[in-house]
This record gives structure tokens, sequence and C-alpha cells, in this order.
């Protein structure tokens, strides 16, 4: 199905991209927002506390706490009464949730939390990469990343949309780059409240805690059940693989405005060298393509925008004709000298009829920038491995060896 943008231009407003989730935020209305400020996510609980104050998100509470690890653990209570709950953190604020986030996800409550990318210490840095919400790809949270800020914006009404489904019922992380996204300020339309109360209709849980019709949440499961819970989290992750995409196309059809589902393709048709990547570096790496497909070089982008569910299938799809693939991360797991992206691609590519080779960088941690030029640099590299097949399958990308 061919997406064609259909920006409504005269509706555009120049706004920061943290303001843009508040308001998109405050168009699906929250019953309940609890957050703890840490930069960068800080500017998006400001404008959602200066909403309430002025009262503009009505039949809704904003909780104070003293932690994110508080933040969270109040919104499992709103949440498991039937209240449409959010949050908003980065970084050690995500990490100090991680307990809180296993209980989230096990329950099957579906809070919505915009993650503002941030590095982790130590080193202390408040600089964007992936590593924070990377960390916690295996709590169950649905993962999406944002290319700008209006699809962080627009992700925000979808990510309630996918998550209160009652096959899915799976809480969901929002990420975007921080200070990149959550700082810049661009052209963008606001999600639109008459279109949005249409599209997102009131919260209403099958199940909810209600004294009037006592039941338990979280109970306490022995071997006999457990697991069962873990299998129905499982199933209910691959369900979302395709409410992610009718959500996107949903979307599209009411407000014009596509940025993909699972996926994002550009260029790929006639593709000898993928990139896939997600987040902002998005951006730059179309302005590489557009460059480098005027010399004739066949390059193409897999944005990849749903990290969990991992959408194998998807990927698969796109790569299979590729005759090299590169995989950029924001992240790595230490000790495997890689970034999660790229060893995932490479774990659904076994046992299939698949067979390209599939070369990874981690670049940009902690805020480092990313020239043009450094991906052409990779670029270069790729089409050598075209050439002469793979020497170093995974690197660190610009490091500045006198400093070592």
């Amino acid at each position: 199905m061919a997406h064609e943008m259909k920006m409504d231009k005269k509706n555009m407003v120049v706004v920061e991209g943290s303001y843009a989730v508040a308001h998109a935020v405050k168009t699906c209305r929250p019953n309940v927002i609890s957050a703890y400020p840490i930069t960068p996510q800080t500017h998006i609980v400001e404008d959602l506390s200066k909403f309430m104050a002025d009262g503009e998100i009505p039949n809704c509470e904003y909780i104070n706490v003293e932690s994110e690890f508080s933040a969270l653990s109040a919104l499992v209570g709103s949440s498991a009464v039937g209240a449409r709950s959010y949050s908003a953190t980065t970084s050690q604020g995500l990490e100090l949730m991680h307990e809180v986030l296993f209980n989230v996800a096990g329950m099957r409550l579906p809070i919505i939390m915009t993650v503002a990318n941030r590095a982790v210490s130590a080193p202390i840095n408040i600089w964007n990469d992936h590593q924070d919400s990377i960390s916690q790809r295996d709590t169950g949270w649905i993962q999406l990343y944002a290319e700008n800020t209006q699809e962080i914006s627009d992700m925000t009404a979808q990510a309630f949309k996918i998550s209160e489904d009652r096959d899915i019922m799976m809480p969901s992380m929002t990420c975007m780059d921080g200070f990149i996204l959550s700082h810049v300020y661009e052209p963008l339309v606001l999600l639109e409240q008459d279109i949005t109360d249409e599209f997102l209709p009131p919260f209403r849980p099958e199940r909810i805690l209600d004294p009037k019709n006592p039941m338990t949440f979280g109970a306490f499961a022995d071997p006999h059940f457990y697991t069962e819970f873990r299998y129905q989290q499982e199933r209910a992750m691959q369900n979302s693989l395709k409410k992610i995409e009718d959500v996107a196309n949903e979307f599209y059809d009411m407000y014009g405005r596509y940025f993909g589902g699972l996926i994002d393709e550009y260029q790929t048709e006639d593709a000898d060298i993928i990139i896939m990547a997600m987040g902002s570096i998005i951006g730059t790496i179309k302005d590489v393509i557009d460059h480098l497909r005027e010399k004739n070089v066949k390059i193409g982008l897999l944005k990849v925008r749903a990290f969990r569910p991992f959408p194998a299938q998807a990927i698969m799809n796109v790569i299979k004709d590729a005759k090299v693939v590169v995989v950029l991360d924001k992240n790595i797991s230490l000790g495997m000298n890689a970034g999660a992206l790229f060893i995932e691609t490479k774990s659904v590519l076994y046992n299939t009829d698949i067979d390209v080779p599939v070369i990874g960088y981690m670049i940009g941690q902690g805020g480092r920038d990313i020239p043009m030029s450094t991906i052409e640099k990779i670029i270069s590299d790729a089409e050598e491995v075209m050439r002469s097949g793979i020497k170093i399958e995974s690197q660190f990308t610009d490091l500045k060896e006198e400093l070592l």
C-alpha cells in the first residue's frame, strides 16, 4: 500500500518537540499523568503541568512523585482501575523503573511512556543514544522509535490505540532522540482533537480493579501457572505486529500522515546496499542516499520503527535481494561488540534461505555527532564488502584512537 503524505501545511506550527509530545498526550485525554523530571524529558512534563494548571486536561490527575520508580508505580494502580495513564522519562530514570516495567507488562496494563532517549551513566552523559530503552527490550513493553517531531506526536495516539486493544493490552514506549528531537523547533501539525476523538475512543478495559466486583491483579503464580502467563505475553506481542500496521494505516486514512508501520522504506526497490537504523539518524541517511543516488550508487534505507515486537518477517521481505546490509546502532551489547539491532537482524536470518552479508556499526553514542561524511564512509565500506566480502563484521564508528 502506497502512502502519499498529505501534510496540512496551513495548520502547521513551529513548536519544540517536547511541546508536540505534551500536546499529543493532552489530545489523547489521559486520566492520570505521573512523572519525575529528568533531562532531556523535563520540558514534556513541564508543558503537561502547565496544561493541567490551565485546566486544559479535564478529568485528569497529575501525581507529583519523588522518583521515577514511584512515578510508574503510581500508574500501576491508576491503570488497573481503568484510567488512561501516561508517563515520560529517560536514561537513569528509565533504569530506575526497571522492576516496575516488568510489573506493568505482566499485569497487562496499557500505560504509554515517552522515552527521550539518552545515554546511561557512567560516565555521566546527558546526550542522545538508545542505550536506555534498548536495555529494557526484554521487559515486555512495545517499543516504537520516531524519526522526527511530527512522527513522535502522531505516534503517541497510535501507541494508546495499539496498547489498549483487547487482543494486546501491553504497555508501549514511544522513543524520541533526546535533545535532537525533544528540544528542536520544527514545523508540524499538532495532533488534531476532533480527529483524535474519533480515532482513539475512551479507554474501556475488559477488567478493572473494582471493590464492587473484587478480583486480583498481579497475583502469585507458582510453577504450575507462571509459564502460561509468559506465553500469553508473548502471544500478545505477536498480535501487536499486525495491530501496529493496522493502526498506522488507519491513522493515515484519517489524518493523511504516515511514517511507517513496523518499518518504513526509502529507495529500497533496486538497492544493492540497504542501511537499517532507528530514530532521528534516518533524516541524515536519507540526505546521504539522495546525494549518492545522483552518482548512481544503488542504496536504500530500511527504517525500523518497531523494535519490540521485532518485525522479523517485514525486515526479511525488504533485505532478501540486497547484496549487503548495513546496520547502525546507537547502543552496544557489551561483550558482543555489537548493537542490538545488528544482533537481532542476524539472528532472524539464521535458518532461512536469505544469504546476505550483514555488517554493523555502533554510532553516535553519548550524542557524538553523525555527519553525512561518516555515513558515506560506511557506505564505502559496504561497497568493499560487495567486492571482497566481510573483513570486520561489527565495529565502533569514529573511534578516537588518540584517546585510548
